[in-house]
């Protein structure tokens, strides 16, 4: 895989014995464990700690959600019932906090905290609290309103689903149709709206650059982002989840052949979900997961050392970029040590709040 240091694309590799042993088990989990659970307590004091406890940012994406969302998967591994009830306490602050937030989606909106505050409550046995979460759901005809409001904006084009976001339409899993299809995956369809998203993932992978890679928008010509917001690695996993549901051959290989993108180009210089090196690895846990091909655990295991032996020296050195928000789950450490965490059961891994 091709590390871009300073302008110039230099080839890393990592002996497969140090990564994956004979057949396919993990000779390095207990280091990425532990050092996943070092960044848990480093993210806690950072964004909870130094805080004196008050929320400025609530949202999963970059603020202290998205803490609690670490706490739980640490929560899942060790089951330690002090993860769990700090994380509880902060999804109640984070609850307070948004209240009069206008945002409802999950990643940067309140939809985040009731849906994961619901869970919570369940594994601590509040009942109660479980159902005042879910009560604040509110029932919506939303796969309609985004099937039409996609069939409108196609306008009888050639993709039979379109979406506009700040005037561009979007092709990521961000905020795009790779996301938007993801989501519809999970919800029962019409045999028509079936064939609208699986029509509209076809006229992507027909749309895509030769290199293999995808456009950030539609018409885009800038074959240059291969992020989960942006670019192969969020359609990926996208398509992976139509191979699954659907069961299509195609969208099983244009998954593997985003995957050899991601392999080839996402070794980034940032470490976060959204758009660094963390967020790739989940799409050869997504593929590994798929057709169980050790090949693919190798991969995500590559990526995740680089970041354990790497990341920190590199970050120190200015070579790579901690984040915006460093602490933070999408742009920061945090999504480092979620993806840590995640390599001590790889088959079960899914890229948070994303995956299901």
């Amino acid at each position: 895989m091709w590390w871009l240091d300073g302008g110039r694309r230099r080839w890393w590799w990592s002996p497969v014995s140090s990564v994956v042993g004979e057949n396919g088990v993990d000779n390095g989990s207990n280091i990425l464990e532990g050092g996943g659970f070092e960044l848990v307590k480093w993210v806690v004091k950072e964004t909870w700690g130094r805080s004196g406890r008050r929320i400025l940012d609530y949202t999963v994406y970059t603020g202290a959600l998205g803490t609690a969302y670490l706490l739980f998967k640490a929560y899942q591994i060790t089951n330690n019932k002090d993860d769990l009830y700090l994380c509880s306490e902060i999804i109640k602050a984070c609850d307070t906090v948004s209240r009069d937030s206008r945002q409802v989606t999950f990643i940067c909106g309140r939809g985040g905290v009731y849906a994961l505050g619901a869970v919570v409550a369940k594994h601590r046995g509040d009942v109660g609290l479980c159902d005042q979460y879910l009560t604040k759901f509110k029932e919506r005809l939303v796969v309609d309103e985004i099937i039409n409001s996609g069939r409108r904006l196609a306008n009888k084009g050639r993709c039979p689903l379109m979406y506009e976001w700040h005037g561009k339409n979007y092709w990521g899993a961000a905020h795009g149709l790779a996301g938007i299809m993801h989501v519809l995956m999970d919800m029962e369809l019409k045999p028509d709206e079936v064939e609208d998203v699986k029509g509209t993932l076809r006229f992507m992978i027909r749309n895509r650059f030769p290199s293999g890679n995808y456009p950030s928008s539609h018409g885009s010509e800038s074959d240059r982002l291969v992020h989960w917001c942006h670019g192969a690695s969020g359609v990926a996993l996208t398509l992976v989840k139509a191979a699954e549901v659907f069961g299509d051959e195609e969208f099983l290989k244009a998954a593997i052949d985003a995957g050899e993108v991601v392999w080839n180009r996402g070794l980034l210089k940032r470490v976060g979900l959204c758009h660094g090196i963390s967020g790739n690895t989940y799409v050869f846990l997504a593929l590994y997961r798929l057709t169980g091909k050790v090949e693919f655990l190798y991969r995500a295991k590559a990526f995740a050392c680089f970041l354990h032996d790497k990341s920190q020296r590199f970050i120190s050195e200015g070579v790579m970029h901690g984040g915006d928000r460093p602490s933070s789950l999408f742009e920061g450490i945090a999504g480092m040590a979620y993806v840590f965490l995640d390599m001590t059961e790889p088959s079960e891994a899914r890229f948070p709040g994303y995956e299901l």
